[in-house]
């Protein structure tokens, strides 16, 4: 770790009070100037930083910036790989590109900003920088499939409630992995997998996870859609480690969590357009299946138990 990173490190620890120069130069072995350099060089990289007199150095209060060291500083000595950069095209783009290079799963890649941030079937999501949480977690779980159908969900209650414990904010989950806000989108998840056909397993999952924290302009035709959870206070290393060690604990055995999936449902109930393949029908959703599929009652009086595609809420 280098010199700016074990200072960032100690700032992020320490938000509540100033640091002196001198006590992180008798810390790290250094000299004051070096500290001085290193703390420059974080306030380039976008880090808000005050400097006071005969007091120290000191993290804004209000500074929300992913960083390694802010995440590994709310891990609790939890093992993960942390990856950090300010802009990229997508963080489950970038975080294949860590694991071709040879990075370990499990691992975390998180981002101020996606330039070509995608949700299912290509859609785009917005990521404009400063305004959100964007993130990947790489796990290689090395299980059979049909073990890891469910994680989808189960991401989706794992943000729901480090959302709420951090805001008190209770999300609803529209199906299957859309997390809403009152009427509107405040975040969505992606999972994508490498698998072996050959042994029939999942060898890596990357599951990339959007929240809008904060209030940004949105383009004109998502602004019927698209939510934000109005924060004000920092929040992103800490979900983004929360979130992290709840996935990394996934257990397929484990299916109760799809009564808090279930509870947060903003489907059951709801007048549905699904999108099934080639074929689309309406209906009212009725349940979830302990699978996770979305049993609908269609206009024609038929039951449908929709394991993939689509279902728009129609009211």
């Amino acid at each position: 770790m280098t010199l700016k990173e074990r200072i960032l490190t100690e700032l992020e620890a320490n938000r509540e009070t100033a640091l002196s120069g001198q006590l992180l130069a008798e810390r790290f072995g250094v000299s004051r100037n070096a500290v001085w350099k290193a703390v420059n060089a974080l306030k380039q990289e976008g880090y808000e930083i005050a400097s006071t007199q005969n007091l120290g150095y000191r993290i804004s209060p209000q500074s929300d910036r992913a960083s390694e060291s802010g995440i590994r500083a709310n891990l609790n000595g939890f093992p993960l790989n942390v990856y950090v950069a300010d802009t990229v095209d997508s963080t489950n783009s970038w975080a294949k590109q860590l694991y071709a290079d040879g990075a370990e799963a499990p691992f975390l890649a998180a981002a101020e900003a996606q330039t070509a941030g995608r949700g299912r079937y290509g859609r785009a999501f917005f990521s404009p920088k400063g305004a959100g949480l964007y993130m990947t977690v790489a796990l290689a779980p090395r299980q059979a499939i049909e073990n890891m159908l469910s994680i989808t969900a189960y991401a989706a209650v794992c943000v729901a409630n480090a959302v709420e414990r951090a805001t008190g904010q209770a999300l609803g989950i529209k199906w299957v992995n859309d997390l809403l806000l009152g009427t509107k989108k405040v975040g969505g998840i992606l999972t994508e997998a490498v698998t072996d056909f050959e042994s029939g397993t999942v060898e890596t999952l990357f599951i990339g996870i959007g929240l809008n924290l904060r209030e940004s302009d949105v383009p004109a035709e998502w602004k019927e859609i698209v939510g934000f959870l109005g924060c004000s206070s920092p929040l992103k290393n800490r979900l983004a480690a929360e979130i992290a060690m709840a996935l990394m604990q996934y257990d397929p055995e484990d299916r109760s969590f799809w009564t808090a999936y279930r509870e947060r449902s903003r489907t059951v109930g709801r007048a549905v357009l699904c999108t099934q393949g080639n074929r689309q029908f309406q209906g009212r959703a009725v349940a979830i299946a302990p699978d996770g599929a979305l049993v609908v009652e269609t206009d024609a009086g038929e039951t449908v138990a929709l394991k993939s595609g689509e279902a728009k809420l129609l009211e």
